[in-house]
Protein backbone atom coordinates (compact mmCIF):
# COMPACT_ATOMS: atom_id res chain seq x y z
CA UNK A 1 0.00 0.00 0.00
CA UNK A 2 3.06 1.96 0.53
CA UNK A 3 4.39 1.63 -2.55
CA UNK A 4 0.85 1.70 -4.27
CA UNK A 5 0.48 5.33 -1.99
CA UNK A 6 4.05 6.98 -2.94
CA UNK A 7 3.55 5.79 -6.87
CA UNK A 8 0.48 7.66 -6.85
CA UNK A 9 1.38 10.83 -5.17
CA UNK A 10 5.05 10.95 -8.04
CA UNK A 11 2.74 10.18 -10.38
CA UNK A 12 0.44 13.54 -9.52
CA UNK A 13 3.44 15.60 -8.99
CA UNK A 14 5.06 14.63 -12.92
CA UNK A 15 2.02 14.96 -14.29
CA UNK A 16 1.87 18.65 -12.55
CA UNK A 17 5.12 19.42 -13.40
CA UNK A 18 4.16 18.51 -17.31
CA UNK A 19 1.50 20.40 -17.04
CA UNK A 20 3.46 23.59 -15.75
CA UNK A 21 5.93 23.46 -18.29
CA UNK A 22 3.57 23.21 -21.30
CA UNK A 23 1.71 25.72 -19.35
CA UNK A 24 4.65 27.93 -19.05
CA UNK A 25 6.07 26.83 -22.86
CA UNK A 26 2.69 28.15 -24.05
CA UNK A 27 2.93 31.70 -22.72
CA UNK A 28 6.14 32.17 -23.76
CA UNK A 29 4.67 30.79 -26.99
CA UNK A 30 2.20 33.69 -26.68
CA UNK A 31 1.76 36.65 -28.93
CA UNK A 32 1.18 39.95 -28.42
CA UNK A 33 -0.56 43.07 -29.84
CA UNK A 34 0.45 46.44 -27.99
CA UNK A 35 -3.49 48.66 -27.72
CA UNK A 36 -0.43 50.90 -26.92
CA UNK A 37 3.22 51.05 -28.17
CA UNK A 38 5.99 52.23 -26.22
CA UNK A 39 9.07 53.51 -28.06
CA UNK A 40 12.45 53.90 -26.84
CA UNK A 41 15.69 55.34 -28.26
CA UNK A 42 19.11 55.39 -27.08
CA UNK A 43 21.20 58.72 -25.95
CA UNK A 44 23.68 59.17 -29.13
CA UNK A 45 23.33 62.66 -28.25
CA UNK A 46 22.09 65.03 -25.56
CA UNK A 47 18.98 62.99 -24.38
CA UNK A 48 16.35 65.79 -23.64
CA UNK A 49 17.35 67.38 -27.01
CA UNK A 50 16.89 63.65 -28.66
CA UNK A 51 14.13 63.68 -27.37
CA UNK A 52 12.12 66.90 -28.26
CA UNK A 53 13.19 66.22 -31.51
CA UNK A 54 11.74 62.49 -31.63
CA UNK A 55 8.88 63.39 -30.28
CA UNK A 56 6.65 63.75 -33.75
CA UNK A 57 7.16 60.60 -34.03
CA UNK A 58 4.43 59.50 -31.72
CA UNK A 59 1.63 61.35 -33.83
CA UNK A 60 3.24 59.88 -37.16
CA UNK A 61 3.21 56.24 -35.87
CA UNK A 62 -0.15 56.81 -33.88
CA UNK A 63 -1.54 57.84 -37.13
CA UNK A 64 -0.39 54.53 -39.07
CA UNK A 65 -1.07 51.95 -36.32
CA UNK A 66 -4.02 53.32 -35.10
CA UNK A 67 -2.96 53.13 -31.34
CA UNK A 68 -1.39 55.54 -28.82
CA UNK A 69 2.16 55.61 -28.88
CA UNK A 70 4.85 57.10 -26.41
CA UNK A 71 8.38 58.26 -27.23
CA UNK A 72 11.34 58.60 -24.70
CA UNK A 73 14.65 58.62 -24.42
CA UNK A 74 16.72 56.41 -21.67
CA UNK A 75 19.32 57.39 -19.78
CA UNK A 76 22.20 54.93 -20.53
CA UNK A 77 22.51 52.50 -23.92
CA UNK A 78 21.44 49.47 -21.77
CA UNK A 79 18.51 50.78 -20.23
CA UNK A 80 15.84 50.11 -23.26
CA UNK A 81 17.11 46.40 -23.01
CA UNK A 82 16.37 46.64 -19.47
CA UNK A 83 13.15 47.97 -20.28
CA UNK A 84 12.00 45.81 -22.73
CA UNK A 85 12.69 42.52 -20.69
CA UNK A 86 10.64 44.18 -17.69
CA UNK A 87 8.04 44.35 -20.78
CA UNK A 88 7.67 48.70 -20.31
CA UNK A 89 9.54 49.41 -23.57
CA UNK A 90 7.82 47.43 -26.70
CA UNK A 91 10.20 49.10 -29.58
CA UNK A 92 14.21 50.46 -29.20
CA UNK A 93 16.07 52.05 -31.42
CA UNK A 94 19.31 49.96 -30.39
CA UNK A 95 22.69 49.98 -31.70
CA UNK A 96 24.22 46.83 -33.07
CA UNK A 97 26.31 45.59 -29.98
CA UNK A 98 23.31 46.14 -28.03
CA UNK A 99 20.32 44.45 -29.96
CA UNK A 100 23.13 41.63 -29.77
CA UNK A 101 22.93 41.70 -26.28
CA UNK A 102 18.99 41.81 -25.91
CA UNK A 103 18.65 39.09 -28.76
CA UNK A 104 21.80 36.71 -26.65
CA UNK A 105 18.78 37.38 -23.63
CA UNK A 106 16.28 36.64 -25.65
CA UNK A 107 14.49 39.91 -25.07
CA UNK A 108 14.66 41.10 -28.41
CA UNK A 109 14.72 40.51 -32.02
CA UNK A 110 15.54 42.69 -35.15
CA UNK A 111 12.58 44.50 -37.27
CA UNK A 112 14.40 46.56 -39.26
CA UNK A 113 17.79 48.55 -39.75
CA UNK A 114 18.50 52.44 -40.72
CA UNK A 115 19.88 53.43 -44.26
CA UNK A 116 22.32 56.71 -43.78
CA UNK A 117 23.57 58.36 -46.56
CA UNK A 118 27.51 57.33 -46.35
CA UNK A 119 30.30 59.78 -45.31
CA UNK A 120 33.10 60.79 -47.35
CA UNK A 121 36.69 62.22 -46.41
CA UNK A 122 38.77 64.09 -45.64
CA UNK A 123 35.84 66.74 -45.35
CA UNK A 124 33.44 64.55 -43.44
CA UNK A 125 30.29 65.12 -45.79
CA UNK A 126 27.67 63.13 -46.89
CA UNK A 127 27.66 61.47 -50.03
CA UNK A 128 24.21 60.88 -51.92
CA UNK A 129 24.45 57.29 -51.59
CA UNK A 130 22.46 55.34 -48.62
CA UNK A 131 24.49 52.35 -46.90
CA UNK A 132 23.23 49.82 -44.38
CA UNK A 133 26.66 50.38 -42.49
CA UNK A 134 29.15 53.28 -41.28
CA UNK A 135 32.59 53.04 -39.42
CA UNK A 136 33.68 54.58 -36.42
CA UNK A 137 36.40 57.01 -35.86
CA UNK A 138 39.24 58.65 -33.34
CA UNK A 139 39.24 61.67 -33.10
CA UNK A 140 42.30 63.82 -32.02
CA UNK A 141 42.76 67.94 -31.11
CA UNK A 142 44.73 69.21 -34.65
CA UNK A 143 48.07 69.58 -33.33
CA UNK A 144 48.20 66.83 -31.15
CA UNK A 145 51.37 64.69 -30.64
CA UNK A 146 48.84 61.86 -31.37
CA UNK A 147 49.54 60.70 -34.89
CA UNK A 148 47.93 57.34 -34.92
CA UNK A 149 46.55 54.39 -32.82
CA UNK A 150 49.77 53.44 -31.23
CA UNK A 151 50.00 57.15 -29.71
CA UNK A 152 47.18 56.58 -27.47
CA UNK A 153 48.68 54.21 -24.62
CA UNK A 154 48.22 56.44 -21.33
CA UNK A 155 46.26 58.32 -22.59
CA UNK A 156 42.77 59.61 -21.91
CA UNK A 157 39.89 58.51 -24.43
CA UNK A 158 35.84 59.89 -24.70
CA UNK A 159 33.57 56.71 -24.92
CA UNK A 160 30.13 55.58 -25.07
CA UNK A 161 28.70 52.96 -23.06
CA UNK A 162 30.12 49.17 -23.68
CA UNK A 163 26.96 48.70 -25.60
CA UNK A 164 27.89 51.35 -28.05
CA UNK A 165 29.71 49.53 -31.78
CA UNK A 166 31.29 52.81 -32.60
CA UNK A 167 32.04 54.56 -28.99
CA UNK A 168 33.15 51.63 -27.78
CA UNK A 169 33.26 48.18 -29.24
CA UNK A 170 34.73 48.45 -32.44
CA UNK A 171 37.36 50.67 -31.41
CA UNK A 172 38.53 48.89 -28.86
CA UNK A 173 38.09 45.75 -30.48
CA UNK A 174 40.37 46.46 -33.53
CA UNK A 175 42.90 48.42 -30.72
CA UNK A 176 43.30 45.04 -28.74
CA UNK A 177 43.45 43.26 -31.83
CA UNK A 178 46.48 45.43 -33.23
CA UNK A 179 48.12 45.00 -30.01
CA UNK A 180 46.99 47.65 -27.63
CA UNK A 181 44.30 47.01 -24.77
CA UNK A 182 43.28 50.01 -24.22
CA UNK A 183 40.62 49.11 -21.43
CA UNK A 184 44.12 48.76 -19.67
CA UNK A 185 46.46 50.81 -21.06
CA UNK A 186 44.61 54.02 -21.34
CA UNK A 187 42.31 56.48 -18.94
CA UNK A 188 37.83 55.79 -20.24
CA UNK A 189 35.62 58.22 -19.84
CA UNK A 190 32.50 57.45 -20.80
CA UNK A 191 30.51 60.10 -21.51
CA UNK A 192 26.53 60.48 -23.06
CA UNK A 193 26.27 61.21 -26.71
CA UNK A 194 28.79 61.37 -29.49
CA UNK A 195 28.52 65.15 -29.45
CA UNK A 196 29.85 65.15 -26.17
CA UNK A 197 32.68 63.39 -27.02
CA UNK A 198 33.55 65.38 -29.81
CA UNK A 199 33.39 68.94 -27.64
CA UNK A 200 35.81 66.56 -24.95
CA UNK A 201 38.38 66.42 -27.60
CA UNK A 202 37.90 70.32 -28.72
CA UNK A 203 37.84 71.55 -25.20
CA UNK A 204 40.85 69.51 -23.67
CA UNK A 205 39.13 67.22 -21.15
CA UNK A 206 40.47 64.30 -23.02
CA UNK A 207 42.72 63.63 -25.63
CA UNK A 208 40.80 61.19 -28.10
CA UNK A 209 37.48 60.01 -28.58
CA UNK A 210 35.64 57.15 -30.12
CA UNK A 211 32.57 58.13 -32.23
CA UNK A 212 30.94 57.50 -35.77
CA UNK A 213 32.03 58.63 -38.76
CA UNK A 214 31.42 62.00 -38.51
CA UNK A 215 30.31 62.67 -35.55
CA UNK A 216 31.41 66.16 -36.10
CA UNK A 217 28.74 67.13 -38.34
CA UNK A 218 26.54 66.94 -34.73
CA UNK A 219 28.36 69.62 -33.11
CA UNK A 220 29.24 72.03 -36.26
CA UNK A 221 26.42 74.53 -36.01
CA UNK A 222 27.58 75.89 -32.76
CA UNK A 223 31.35 75.31 -33.86
CA UNK A 224 31.88 75.87 -37.54
CA UNK A 225 35.26 75.20 -37.31
CA UNK A 226 35.28 71.79 -35.76
CA UNK A 227 36.56 70.22 -38.88
CA UNK A 228 40.10 71.72 -38.96
CA UNK A 229 40.14 71.92 -34.99
CA UNK A 230 39.07 68.06 -34.51
CA UNK A 231 40.68 65.41 -36.47
CA UNK A 232 40.38 61.64 -37.23
CA UNK A 233 43.28 59.59 -37.28
CA UNK A 234 41.90 56.33 -37.35
CA UNK A 235 39.42 54.42 -39.23
CA UNK A 236 37.31 50.90 -37.97
CA UNK A 237 36.40 48.15 -40.55
CA UNK A 238 32.43 48.74 -41.43
CA UNK A 239 29.64 48.40 -39.05
CA UNK A 240 25.98 47.37 -39.60
CA UNK A 241 23.53 50.49 -38.76
CA UNK A 242 21.50 50.75 -35.81
CA UNK A 243 18.35 48.41 -35.69
CA UNK A 244 14.85 49.14 -34.97
CA UNK A 245 13.97 46.17 -32.21
CA UNK A 246 11.19 44.96 -30.90
CA UNK A 247 10.12 42.96 -27.67
CA UNK A 248 10.26 38.71 -28.88
CA UNK A 249 7.07 37.85 -27.80
CA UNK A 250 5.58 41.03 -30.37
CA UNK A 251 2.69 39.55 -32.77
CA UNK A 252 3.93 38.69 -36.05
CA UNK A 253 1.05 40.45 -37.90
CA UNK A 254 1.87 43.57 -35.54
CA UNK A 255 5.69 43.33 -37.06
CA UNK A 256 4.66 43.85 -40.17
CA UNK A 257 2.37 46.53 -39.38
CA UNK A 258 5.16 48.25 -37.90
CA UNK A 259 8.13 47.77 -40.14
CA UNK A 260 5.23 49.46 -42.92
CA UNK A 261 4.77 52.39 -40.76
CA UNK A 262 8.51 53.21 -40.36
CA UNK A 263 9.73 52.10 -44.01
CA UNK A 264 6.63 54.60 -44.64
CA UNK A 265 7.58 57.34 -42.40
CA UNK A 266 11.07 56.93 -43.85
CA UNK A 267 10.08 57.36 -47.13
CA UNK A 268 8.32 61.09 -46.35
CA UNK A 269 9.06 63.98 -46.34
CA UNK A 270 7.86 65.28 -42.74
CA UNK A 271 8.99 62.01 -41.86
CA UNK A 272 12.10 62.04 -43.11
CA UNK A 273 12.93 65.35 -41.69
CA UNK A 274 12.55 64.21 -37.86
CA UNK A 275 14.71 61.09 -38.17
CA UNK A 276 17.39 62.81 -39.65
CA UNK A 277 17.40 64.98 -36.73
CA UNK A 278 17.35 61.81 -34.03
CA UNK A 279 19.76 59.69 -35.68
CA UNK A 280 20.77 61.09 -39.51
CA UNK A 281 18.52 58.01 -40.68
CA UNK A 282 17.53 58.70 -44.67
CA UNK A 283 14.51 55.37 -43.50
CA UNK A 284 14.67 51.83 -42.90
CA UNK A 285 15.01 48.63 -44.30
CA UNK A 286 14.33 44.85 -43.28
CA UNK A 287 16.41 43.38 -41.74
CA UNK A 288 17.77 39.82 -39.89
CA UNK A 289 19.71 38.08 -37.16
CA UNK A 290 22.75 37.05 -39.15
CA UNK A 291 23.31 40.80 -40.34
CA UNK A 292 24.74 40.93 -36.81
CA UNK A 293 27.34 37.85 -36.57
CA UNK A 294 30.22 40.49 -37.03
CA UNK A 295 29.27 42.09 -33.94
CA UNK A 296 29.67 38.88 -32.53
CA UNK A 297 33.33 38.43 -33.31
CA UNK A 298 34.21 42.18 -32.28
CA UNK A 299 32.69 41.05 -28.89
CA UNK A 300 34.80 38.04 -28.64
CA UNK A 301 37.81 40.14 -29.28
CA UNK A 302 36.92 42.40 -26.50
CA UNK A 303 36.25 39.71 -24.18
CA UNK A 304 38.77 37.50 -24.91
CA UNK A 305 41.18 36.59 -22.13
CA UNK A 306 44.93 37.36 -22.42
Amino acid sequence: MKLKKFLTVGLAVLVAGVMSACSSNHSKSKSYTPKSLQVQFVPSQNATTLEARAKPLEKMLSKRLGIPVHVTTSTSFNAPIEAMSSKKVDVAFLPPDGYVLAHKRGIADVLLQAERYGVKQPDGKATKKLVKSYRAEILVKKGSKIKSWKDLKGKSISIQDPTSSSGYLFPVAELKEKGLDVTKKCKLVTVTGHDQAVLNVLNGDTDAAFVFEDARNAVIKDKPNIMKQVVPIYFTHSIPNDTISVRSDMSKAFRNKLAKAFIAIGKSKEGRKVIEQVYTHEGYVRSKDSDFNEIRHYEKLVNKKE
